[in-house]
């Protein structure tokens, strides 16, 4: 109880400019009571408006009353310091260099509360108890404590600016209205503020419902890494399995061939070795005949020649030809050969399998968010080779250097019928789809339009669903010496930026970027689309006079 007495008597006897303990106390005709200095100040500072107001109930006096010291409060105050009144609160907080600071306040400031958006003054705890107590103060505008209420002062009139020139789409104060916007479209700023607080809203229901729907597909990637996991962690296993498998059946099979080729080795050698046997012993048998014939020969005695030849002359007939000994040797050289096909098969179908476990994967990589290249060199690690359709030429176009440069000439081409080709615009496709991220840029001279569009785009007419960015399947860049335009949908958006002869586009199809780059010295960003694509693109040109000319460079 004895605190707050304390603390209700600081109250009383501090100066509500300073908030210290009351210095040569002076009351002035309100009844409020100051310091002398304080209040000389304050006045001093409203001599050039030459109305003087008291700082706290804000009563105004035309002459600038006289400041007369308080004798007896002064006397009260020093009987007061010595029972032990405080000169100033301990848990004061003064305002630093980042916050609004008390207008109020003179010497060191205080830290203000509130800023009032009538008076276009910030006041702290103290200055602002008037606010709350003077019925006309009461009326005013109190926000938090802000530093940009000079920015709501008119600096021609001097002004609050209470209106809104929809015309001009500026805040302007009354005097303006009658002056430089007489005749706009002006409102109160309130009336204009409720307006954009509507629109306010339901933007704001727009990007919830998005923040909705982002959390959704988040959710649903979370989902997808799962699946992802499960489904990888599974075809490890399976991986393991099957190859494990597939190894034994292997070494299964290379075992077997290996007993079979053993069996029949040992089966055509002991073949052989049982012919080569008889053959030896018809060997010896023919040797000793021989040497029967030779002793034969010898003999003197011509009928015992005669009588002995018959019987040694006769030989016995051989049970095995000669010539099977040559050809009986050539039983494994088709194993290796059928082996080997076995290996060649077997090598075709993994690279086969792999090349589609290869291309899975990848496609799955595309999904994975990537960093958007920031130099010329980083775009150049995605340049791709672009080279145009005949196909799908308009007939007044000439397509040369290998199909990557196209000019619209004179001339009709003697193009053969072709569905794919577009009969009126003077425009063309290129051969390559374009997914995942590319990059390419186009030389051009005159006039040029540089696109990208679907395949399903319309070919036949002269309608807007066939011309580039005149519909929602083609997305276009028209470049002419004076200017850049880029059509979507029929909708033109004029786009600034270096002139240049050279185009560069960078498309990252899954993250549904495009972006069209003039291309000098330095690589400058014209204009940039942020969308989903539902199918693959492909490049395109249009032009607009005879003699015209575009080319996709070569990057690599």
């Amino acid at each position: 109880m004895a605190q707050q007495e304390t603390q209700l008597d600081q109250a009383k006897f501090c100066c509500s400019i300073c908030l210290d303990l009351l210095k040569d106390p002076v009351t002035i005709p309100c009844g409020h009571n100051y310091c002398m200095s304080c209040i000389k100040t304050h006045w001093d500072e409203e001599d050039e408006k030459k109305i003087h107001s008291c700082p706290q109930c804000r009563q105004t006096f035309t002459l600038r009353p006289v400041s007369v010291k308080n004798t007896l409060l002064a006397d009260l105050v020093e009987e007061l310091k010595k029972t032990g009144l405080q000169a100033a609160p301990a848990d004061r907080c003064y305002a630093g260099p980042e916050d609004v600071a008390c207008d109020f306040c003179t010497g060191r400031k205080l830290k203000a509360l509130k800023s009032c958006l009538v008076c276009l003054a910030s006041y702290c705890e103290s200055h602002l108890q008037p606010h709350y107590d003077v019925a006309p103060l009461k009326r005013h505008k109190l926000v938090d404590a802000s530093k940009k209420l000079q920015e709501s002062i008119c600096s021609r009139h001097d002004e609050v600016m209470k209106m809104f020139c929809r015309t001009d789409q500026q805040c302007i104060c009354f005097l303006c209205s009658v002056d430089e916007h007489r005749g706009h479209n002006t409102v109160a700023a309130a009336a204009e503020r409720a307006e954009r607080q509507t629109e306010l809203e339901v933007s704001r229901q727009k990007i919830r419902q998005r923040i909705q729907d982002r959390e959704k597909v988040v959710k649903g990637l979370n989902q997808e890494v799962e699946a992802i996991n499960r489904s990888a962690d599974k075809a490890l296993e399976d991986r393991e399995k099957i190859f494990t498998e597939l190894i034994q059946l292997i070494v299964t099979k290379s075992s077997e061939v290996k007993q079979q080729i053993r069996y029949k080795q040992d089966a055509e050698v002991s073949r052989v070795k049982e012919l080569q046997e008889k053959l030896e012993q018809e060997i010896t048998e023919l040797k000793s005949k021989d040497a029967e014939l030779e002793q034969l020969s010898h003999t003197e005695d011509h009928n015992q020649f005669l009588q002995n030849y018959p019987s040694l002359s006769r030989l016995s007939e051989s049970t095995e030809s000669s010539s099977t000994n040559i050809h009986s040797v050539r039983y494994f050289e088709d194993v290796p050969v059928a082996v080997s096909e076995v290996r060649d098969k077997l090598q075709n179908i993994l690279s086969e399998k792999w090349t589609n476990i290869s291309l899975t994967v990848t496609e799955t990589d595309v999904l994975m968010p990537q960093p958007e290249p920031k130099s010329r060199a980083e775009f150049l690690q995605y340049s791709c080779e672009i080279t145009l359709d005949p196909n799908t030429a308009q007939p007044y176009l000439l397509l040369s250097d290998g199909n990557r440069k196209a000019t619209l000439v004179s001339k009709q081409q003697s193009y053969s019928s072709h569905p794919d080709r577009f009969t009126n615009w003077r425009q063309v496709l290129s051969r390559e789809s374009l997914t995942g991220r590319c990059y390419w840029e186009v030389e051009w001279r005159e006039g040029v339009c540089v696109a990208v569009a679907y395949k399903n785009i319309s070919r036949v007419g002269g309608s807007n669903e066939c011309k580039f960015g005149n519909n929602d399947k083609s997305w276009a860049l028209y470049c002419t010496k004076n200017s850049y335009n880029f059509w979507y949908d029929n909708i033109r958006t004029p786009v600034s930026g270096p002139r240049s002869s050279r185009v560069g586009v960078y498309l990252d199809h899954s993250a549904g970027i495009l972006s069209f780059y003039s291309i000098s010295e330095t690589m400058t960003l014209l204009h940039r689309v942020q969308t989903t694509f539902t199918q693959p693109l492909y490049a395109g040109l249009w032009f607009y006079f005879v003699e015209d000319a575009a080319e996709f460079c070569k990057l690599k």
